[in-house]
């Protein structure tokens, strides 16, 4: 890939990476990489006893490309990534993690990894009912922000607390029932310390019911839920309870694109899912995500992905 565009707003600077690294026990670091090693054995995407917890190893770098992630906090042992947002950059490396609030489609790539050393991580799906009573419990502190919507996406500096609760929840892994009864607990503190974190009112926006980020989640999730079917502005309005300007002036501080680009984005991608499992052409991929044109599907498509929808070699969206 060439190299990143002067104009990008990189929130992570590598040549910081001494200082950060200073920060942290080497010997928890280690460990961790050594348990990841153990509980993501295959390539790829590696499911646990607890359901909102994955693990992954990728043994090479991966291009930019387009994918769509959940809510979700990803603590990443060894190797990098980046994820692209408009004109930002975001790295999530054995230095920083990342934090989604929301689902959101982005571009990212794989920029170090190989089989001598390979991307290791951790990804937590974000349980918004437990977050939600994580904040009771709290007392939900006031906001430590202005009255502005916060981004739904974030890297930030990975500290020793956080990395000890990461190395008890991947302890818990190995056995199914300690998964089960200690892993819900471990899960809280992660939830606790990212919320404490510099960065914590994105997830507290999104637990918040009467915020506006949880009035756009209403919105996202409508769209995940129904893409297939007939989506417009006045639907889309209704559902967040919100005029169309207030809707598109929320809507892309969330997840910065529009809301019809967003749906349009979310269509392409499922599309690519269900051309990648085969038995399926184009035309009915595009009925099926909820397209009327399928040569506006096959154009989108392409625009998107960099390759018509027949074409084979694409395969599924990157998952890690």
């Amino acid at each position: 890939m060439g190299e990143m565009a002067m104009s990008d707003k990189i929130i992570y600077n590598r040549e910081s990476k001494p200082s950060i690294e200073a920060c942290l026990d080497a010997h928890n670091k280690g460990l961790f990489v050594d348990l990841l090693n153990q509980h993501a054995k295959q390539v790829g995407v590696n499911h646990t006893p607890l359901p909102e917890v994955t693990t992954f190893r990728v043994v090479k770098p991966s291009p930019r490309q387009p994918v769509v992630y959940e809510p979700a906090i990803v603590i990443v042992g060894q190797g990098g990534k980046r994820g692209y947002v408009g004109e930002q950059t975001y790295t999530y490396d054995a230095y920083n993690y990342l934090v989604l609030s929301v689902p959101l489609p982005f571009e990212c790539e794989i920029y170090e990894a190989s089989p001598e050393s390979p991307l290791l991580g951790l990804r937590i799906l974000v349980d918004t009912l437990a977050l939600n009573d994580l904040l009771i419990d709290m007392g939900d502190p006031p906001s430590r922000t202005s009255g502005d919507i916060p981004k739904s996406i974030y890297s930030t500096p990975l500290n020793d607390t956080l990395i000890e609760a990461c190395i008890r929840l991947v302890k818990v892994l190995s056995d199914p029932a300690e998964a089960k009864i200690l892993g819900p607990q471990i899960l809280r503190e992660i939830y606790y310390r990212v919320l404490c974190g510099d960065r914590g009112e994105t997830l507290r926006a999104a637990a918040n019911h009467n915020s506006r980020v949880a009035q756009i989640a209403k919105v996202l999730k409508m769209i995940h839920q129904q893409y297939d079917q007939p989506l417009d502005i006045d639907t889309m309005a209704r559902a967040a309870n919100m005029s169309h300007s207030t809707l598109h002036h929320n809507f892309k501080a969330v997840t910065d694109c529009s809301p019809l680009q967003y749906l349009k984005s979310i269509r392409l991608h499922q599309a690519r899912n269900l051309l990648a499992r085969g038995g399926i052409n184009a035309s009915t991929a595009a009925m099926k995500v909820g397209y009327v044109s399928p040569s506006q599907f096959s154009r989108e498509f392409k625009r998107l992905f960099g390759a018509p929808p027949r074409d084979r070699s694409l395969g599924a969206a990157l998952e890690v």
